[in-house]
C-alpha cells in the first residue's frame, strides 16, 4: 500500500489532531498558572525589588534626589558586617555537616526498624521539632541547660566550660530542629534503595561496606548533598532563636540586620541593612541553585 492511500491518512491525522490540542493547551496552561504567578510576583518579586533598590542607592536628606550607589554593598562587606555574614556561613556550615550525619543514622535506623510504630513515631516526631523554632525553642533551651538550668545545676555544667550563650551553645540549639529536618529529607531516599541491589551485591560476593561504597552513596549522594544544602539554608535564615537566645554575642548576619534597621548600633545606616538582605537572598539563591538539581537528580535515581 503506498504512503498515499487513505488508509494511513486517520493516523496522521490522529497524530496532527493531537499536535494541535497540545499546542492550544499551552496557552490556557499559562493562563491557569497566573494567578498563581501573580501571586508568587507579589509576594517575592516586590519585596526583592525594594530590598535591591534600597542596597544600591542613596537619597540625598536636603534635596531628596536618588542616585545609584555601591556603597552600601561595599560597607555590607567589610568589617563587623563581614564578620557577621562569615560567622552565619560557619555556624550553618557546622551545623548542617553534623546535623545531616546524625540524621542520616537515624533515618537509617528508623527506616530498617521492622516496628511501624516506631517508625511512625519517630517521622510524626521528626515533623514537629523540624518546625519547633524561635524564641519557645530559646525559652526551652534557657530553662534546661542555661546559667540556671536543671541540667546545668545537676550536672554542674558550668564547671566543665558549658555556656549556652555561645557559638558552640547555639549550634546545639539549631541542631535540636536541623536533626530531624534532615530526617524527615533523607528518609524517602532510603526507602528507595531497593533490597534487590543488597541481594545481588551480596549474591555476588559484595560485603557491607562494598555495597554502601558503590551502590548506596553513589544513590544517595544527591539526596545528601541536597539535605545539606536545606540544612545550610535554614540555619543561614534562623533569627528569632538567636536573637532570644545570644543576643550580639555571636556576630550573625540575621541580628546585624535587625540592629541595622533599628538603629540600636548606628542610625542611618538602613540601606546597609538591605545590602546584608540582598548579600543574603544571593547566598539562598546560590543554595536554591544547587539543591533543586539534585533533587530532581535524585528522584530519576529512585523512581
Amino acid at each position: 500500500m503506498s504512503p498515499s492511500t487513505p488508509a494511513s491518512h486517520p493516523e496522521g491525522t490522529a497524530g496532527g489532531s493531537t499536535s494541535r490540542r497540545r499546542r492550544r493547551r499551552g496557552p490556557r496552561t499559562w493562563l491557569a498558572a497566573l494567578p498563581l504567578l501573580v501571586f508568587t510576583g507579589l509576594c517575592f518579586g516586590v519585596p526583592l525589588g525594594a530590598i535591591a533598590f534600597g542596597a544600591v542607592t542613596r537619597t540625598d536628606p536636603s534635596s531628596g534626589a536618588t542616585q545609584v550607589t555601591g556603597e552600601h554593598l561595599a560597607r555590607s562587606l567589610q568589617g563587623p558586617y563581614l564578620g557577621s555574614l562569615i560567622g552565619s556561613v560557619q555556624l550553618s556550615a557546622l551545623t548542617a555537616v553534623v546535623g545531616g550525619l546524625l540524621g542520616v543514622l537515624i533515618a537509617q535506623a528508623v527506616v530498617t526498624s521492622r516496628s511501624q510504630a516506631l517508625r511512625s513515631a519517630a517521622l510524626t516526631a521528626s515533623g514537629v521539632l523540624a518546625n519547633f523554632g524561635g524564641v519557645p525553642l530559646a525559652f526551652a533551651f534557657i530553662a534546661t541547660v542555661g546559667i540556671s538550668g536543671v541540667v546545668t545545676q545537676l550536672a554542674d555544667l558550668t564547671s566543665l566550660g558549658w555556656s549556652l550563650y555561645s557559638f558552640t551553645g547555639l549550634a546545639v540549639v539549631y541542631l535540636y530542629f536541623l536533626i530531624p529536618l534532615m530526617v524527615l529529607v533523607i528518609a524517602p531516599a532510603l526507602d528507595g534503595l531497593r533490597p534487590q541491589w543488597r541481594e545481588a551485591a551480596q549474591n555476588n560476593g559484595a560485603t557491607g561496606w562494598q555495597f554502601w561504597r558503590h551502590v548506596g552513596l553513589p544513590v544517595l549522594a544527591p539526596s545528601l548533598l541536597g539535605g545539606f544544602v536545606l540544612l545550610f539554608g535554614t540555619a543561614f535564615a534562623a533569627h528569632a532563636t538567636a536573637a532570644a537566645l545570644v543576643g550580639g554575642s555571636v556576630p550573625l548576619v540575621t541580628l546585624k540586620i535587625a540592629d541595622a534597621l533599628s538603629g540600636n548600633v548606628l542610625t542611618g545606616q538602613e540601606n546597609v541593612a538591605l545590602a546584608l538582605g540582598l548579600d543574603m537572598i544571593l547566598i539562598a539563591g546560590l543554595v536554591m541553585a544547587v539543591y533543586l538539581p539534585l533533587q530532581r537528580r535524585s528522584a530519576r535515581w529512585l523512581r
